[in-house]
């Protein structure tokens, strides 16, 4: 797993994995722990020749010209291995310069000759203006690098604003501090009414300086969290307790698996800001469109100054502390070894957290991007598609012209038959839409008002139909499908077997020209309104459950002995249904494939699966609905709510980067990376915490009974079922770990 997502960003990674895997050994990284006080490392000027250190300056200095994604991907590996030395403050330093026009500076960063050091906090340090000398009083915050920084960027106050002062080491009196992180140690400086020389006050706004920081700071802890997770991981596959590895208990497989997908928020949240803040994409890029490319490693993206701004206030808020949580949670899963000196596990810690609190409060960073999206700032999640989406675009709206004059049925129908329901089915039931296909036939529906029949669960019978059904099934249950003829519900939960599918025990007994059913489902969503459905049933007791089970379409309107009773939820409603099979015959014609085939029926492959790109608000509903509650207030929104509203709105974003990482994927023509296992898991827990924020503010209002179904009690109760439905919470923490992380299995029943 890593940020990268192109092939010259996973070039580049390797590139520097493999460099950080034969330099920073671990005698290195141990010589840099027990020393006394923090030297330039030996491995400095390889890694100048390396490039990383000038990747995203310009080369007319030196650097690579290239950005700061590619400059996060690098900072991502020097995090994974605890580079000793100021890497990061000297590649901030050198952006910060950049961003700010001093050049003079930039070639030295960029060789390695020149070292630098970052306050991003002004502690006592303030300017103090007489007439028209400048000069520099006091002492700063803790300087990341102070200890063998050449060149310091400090934070200082001017009046009630920020301001930062670019000064050489020489022109401080610098004070080396005994450091928490004990790999890149601290130090302060003093200046005592220092008059500053020319350029040595910079002219940039002291945000985006600390935008800069967030996204950097979230690129290393990106690394440091991604290491926490491998080594937590790699240790419960082996280390052994009651005669079997630690990783097969659930409480520590879970606690792994709730590790990666924190680890999966910090990167794509760093990845993202990154892409947001490339230079050009700043307030200095007036101009440039408020929409951000996909192609990171090839176009800088273009984005407005508040988006690239909510994009590292989210970095900010979500990588360091997600590092910190993980590195105290891998310190846990180790056990005592992980509480010696000796293992390496306390060093990410101390890292972690040195992160954190440099950058500054986790709380201030939450209350920054809920102030930002309040303030109407919105990161827009769109792709660039490559030039042949203007060939399948021509195509597509020769299309759908006609279509608008139609009326509602027959446009349906024309949709239908042109492919359009569902695009990425083979002809003739859709277009053989590719990745790219499918998101412009999604935009120009989208931007003509037209809406194909959503089959809902036929979205799942009509792949497999096409898949394993016969010439006789395709023709009588596709076509109405596609058009909305024909409503499908799923009869495959069981009181027995809901996450545990396999284990159902509705049976089907052969009988002349078909089956007889008898048995019970529940939780069938539509079942009253459902014309046919499609059921897993249990032809062969004798073998292995997975191995026994058909699939059969059943006629819910036509078929005696079948019982369907409403289940009334906790919302008062009704939209479930249990529904029972009193010896109800299935003719042979409704078997879909073989008998005992049901189980990779019911797995169809993934080959079939839309590729989509919402376009909604980057917040979701949830998060927008959150933000009009919090505007709504009576006595407005205090600090403590306005922080939680910040934790929310990042979860939310990270859910929609992580859908816009999966799409990205796609069209390069790649396999799903974690994120798209971890977004249904966080996505869910997110939407659960918005309606139980929403119920907190309401107050006692949100007491009242026989609310609508719109209000934000009836929606708290509804999210009930999402932790639930498609597979527990708990099923979810097993996928992760034991497919994503290699975690050991559990055991057999009676094993």
């Amino acid at each position: 797993m890593t940020m990268g997502l192109t092939e010259e960003e996973r070039d580049l990674r390797d590139s520097v994995r493999g460099w950080a895997t034969r330099t920073v050994t671990p005698a290195v990284l141990r010589e840099a722990v027990e020393a006394k006080s923090e030297q330039r490392p030996l491995f400095w000027k390889s890694l100048a020749d390396l490039g990383v250190l000038g990747l995203h300056l310009p080369e007319e200095v030196g650097g690579a010209g290239r950005g700061l994604v590619e400059l996060a991907v690098a900072t991502e590996e020097l995090g994974r291995v605890l580079l000793p030395g100021p890497f990061l403050p000297t590649v901030l330093l050198g952006a910060v310069l950049h961003e700010a026009g001093h050049t003079a500076e930039l070639a030295g960063l960029a060789d390695g000759s020149t070292l630098g050091a970052v306050a991003l906090q002004p502690g006592t340090l303030r300017l103090v203006r007489d007439g028209g000398v400048v000069s520099l009083d006091g002492e700063s915050g803790y300087v990341l690098g102070g200890q063998v920084g050449d060149l310091f960027l400090l934070a200082a106050t001017d009046g009630a604003e920020t301001v930062f002062v670019a000064l050489a080491r020489d022109r401080l009196d610098v004070t080396d501090l005994p450091s928490h992180d004990v790999v890149r140690r601290n130090a302060v400086a003093t200046a005592t009414r220092l008059a500053l020389a020319e350029g040595e006050l910079l002219q940039i706004d002291s945000q985006r300086v600390l935008d800069l920081a967030a996204t950097l700071f979230a690129a290393e802890a990106s690394g440091v969290a991604d290491w926490a997770v491998t080594a937590a991981a790699d240790y419960a596959k082996v280390r052994q307790q009651f005669g079997r590895p630690i990783g097969q208990f659930q409480g520590v497989k879970h606690k792994v698996a709730r590790m990666l997908c924190l680890a999966e928020q910090a990167r794509v949240c760093a990845w993202d800001a990154a892409r947001a803040m490339n230079p050009g994409s700043s307030a200095r890029a007036a101009t440039a469109a408020p929409s951000c490319s996909a192609r990171a490693a090839t176009a800088a993206p273009r984005c407005s100054a508040a988006e690239a701004s909510l994009a590292a206030a989210v970095a900010g808020a979500t990588a360091p502390d997600a590092a910190f949580t993980v590195t105290k949670d891998c310190i846990q899963v180790l056990g005592g070894i992980g509480y010696t000196w000796e293992h390496d596990a306390h060093l990410y810690l101390r890292r972690a957290q040195s992160l954190r609190i440099l950058l500054g409060s986790t709380a201030s960073w939450r209350r920054r991007v809920a102030r930002a999206t309040r303030g109407g700032a919105r990161r827009v999640l769109g792709i660039d598609l490559p030039p042949e989406a203007d060939g399948i675009r021509a195509d597509v709206l020769t299309d759908l012209v006609p279509a608008a004059a139609l009326g509602e049925s027959e446009r349906a129908r024309y949709l239908a038959e042109k492919g359009y329901t569902a695009p990425h089915l083979p002809p003739p039931w859709g277009r053989g839409a590719g990745a790219v296909a499918q998101l412009v036939i999604a935009e120009e529906l989208r931007a003509a008002a037209l809406k194909p029949h959503d089959m809902i669960i036929g979205n799942w019978v009509v792949p497999t139909l096409i898949a394993h059904g016969s010439e006789e099934q395709l023709q009588r249950f596709v076509p109405p499908s596609l058009r909305g003829d024909l409503v499908w519900c799923q009869l495959f939960s069981e009181p027995g077997a809901g996450s545990d599918l396999a284990g159902l025990n509705t049976r089907a007994t052969k009988v002349d020209g078909g089956w007889i059913l008898e048995g019970q489902k529940v939780w069938t969503s539509m079942a009253r309104d459902a014309d046919w459905g499609i059921c897993l049933a249990r032809t062969d007791a004798s073998v292995p459950k997975h191995k026994g089970l058909s699939y059969f379409l059943i006629d819910m309107k036509g078929s005696d002995g079948l019982d369907i009773r409403p289940l009334r939820e906790i919302t008062g409603e009704a939209l479930f249904n249990e529904v029972f099979f009193d010896d109800v015959f299935v003719p042979d014609e409704l078997v879909v494939g073989e008998p005992g085939d049901g189980w990779k029926l019911a797995r169809t492959t993934l080959a079939n699966e839309r590729v989509s790109l919402s376009h909604d608000s980057s917040l979701g509903s949830g998060g927008e609905a959150l933000l009009t509650l919090a505007a709504e207030l009576p006595g407005g929104i205090d600090d403590e709510q306005l922080t939680v509203l910040g934790k929310v709105l990042c979860d939310a974003q990270s859910g929609g980067l992580m859908g816009l990482r999966t799409t990205l994927r796609s069209l390069a023509g790649g396999q799903p990376g974690a994120e798209s296992s971890v977004a249904k898991l966080l996505g869910v827990e997110h939407i659960q915490q918005v309606w139980e924020v929403a119920m907190d503010w309401a107050g006692p209002r949100a007491l009242l009974g026989d609310r609508p179904r719109t209000s934000d009690t009836q929606m708290f109760l509804n999210a009930q079922c999402m932790s639930i439905a498609g597979g527990t919470t708990n099923v979810q923490l097993n996928i992760i770990g034991e497919r994503l992380l290699g975690l050991p299995r559990d055991p057999e029943p009676g094993k």
